[in-house]
């Protein structure tokens, strides 16, 4: 078994207020070629919400609902702000921990999802400190299905009518980057849809129809990406109501409640279209739970390092 002196939280990381949104974003895209003029579109949503990112307290939420049940000490970093994962390792070092499990954030295969955080274990790692395993995607763990079928039955249930559609989402990537993911392609999407399927039929569901859809885009318009987007999706899907099921989020970050619960909510409003949200596993039980039991499974043989690769990206343009 894992036999892990630790816990390590790696996640994505968000701005605290105002001033650290640009900082924030631009660590974000380092290297991406992204104009700034997208970067203060972005921006606009998070000072939307005081320049405050929720991510980082529902992971301070999650570290907290873990202490009691890992078993071991519990350390929180991120990959684009405050604490940084460098720094939490540096802690680590110092507290004597010598190897840890890292929970990723993300349940899923794919470059963002899954490849970058290995390539954060080995940029944060420092001489003489843990050693840093990063555990299983879990998007089909029955902790996890238990926890979105949950917040799927809560969300039915606020809308009052058994006959909605469930819609999920999950974060758009580009085609060519799907087609890559996993050792033998595809393996993003089809992860999606069989969590997507486990949960219609841990709600009693099987066979009724259901919806994945896609959130989140921020490439440019010439590269494909996974269609259909989500607000697309509401204009014309054919049903009564829809329960929206971010499947692809393991709290309700800024992407969430910016892009469904602002964006779609408004285009569902417009088609008048009754409308819920589930929530995201977040700090739920069964979803605790199964963090800690990930812990106890043999440890995962890590990926090919020619597995999920990064995006080819498009270089900048030179000017005179």
């Amino acid at each position: 078994m894992g036999n892990y002196d630790a816990l390590l939280v790696l996640s994505f990381g968000g701005p605290e207020g105002p001033d650290d949104v640009m900082p924030f974003l631009e660590n974000v895209v380092r290297g991406r070629g992204v104009p700034r003029e997208r970067l203060l579109e972005v921006a606009e949503h998070y000072q939307g919400f005081g320049g405050v990112s929720p991510i980082n307290q529902q992971n301070r939420d999650l570290v907290e609902a873990l202490r009691p049940v890992a078993g071991v000490p519990v350390y929180w970093g991120n990959r684009n702000w405050h604490p940084f994962g460098e720094d939490t390792v540096r802690r680590m070092k110092d507290d004597g921990v010598r190897r840890a499990a890292v929970f990723a954030t993300s349940a899923f295969a794919g470059y963002s999802s899954c490849r970058q955080y290995y390539e954060d274990i080995a940029r944060i790692s420092v001489e003489g400190g843990p050693e840093l395993v990063k555990m299983r995607h879990f998007g089909d763990h029955p902790g996890f299905v238990e926890a979105m079928a949950d917040h799927t039955r809560q969300a039915l249930a606020r809308l009052g009518r058994d006959d909605a559609r469930l819609v999920f989402t999950a974060h758009s990537i580009p085609v060519s980057m799907a087609r890559s993911a996993g050792p033998e392609g595809g393996l993003y999407e089809a992860q999606l849809r069989r969590s997507a399927e486990l949960v219609n039929e841990a709600l009693g569901r099987a066979g009724r129809p259901w919806d994945l859809v896609w959130q989140s885009r921020s490439g440019p318009p010439q590269v494909p990406w996974l269609e259909p987007d989500v607000c697309d999706h509401l204009r014309k899907v054919d049903a009564p109501a829809v329960v929206l099921v971010p499947i692809g989020f393991v709290s309700d970050h800024m992407e969430v409640v910016y892009d469904l619960d602002t964006e779609a909510r408004q285009v569902a409003e417009e088609v008048g279209l009754p409308m819920e949200r589930a929530a995201t596993p977040g700090t739920h039980p069964a979803f605790v739970r199964m963090v800690r039991s990930l812990m106890d499974e043999p440890e995962p043989v890590p990926c090919a390092l020619t597995c999920c690769p990064a995006p080819v990206r498009p270089a900048p343009a030179r000017h005179a």
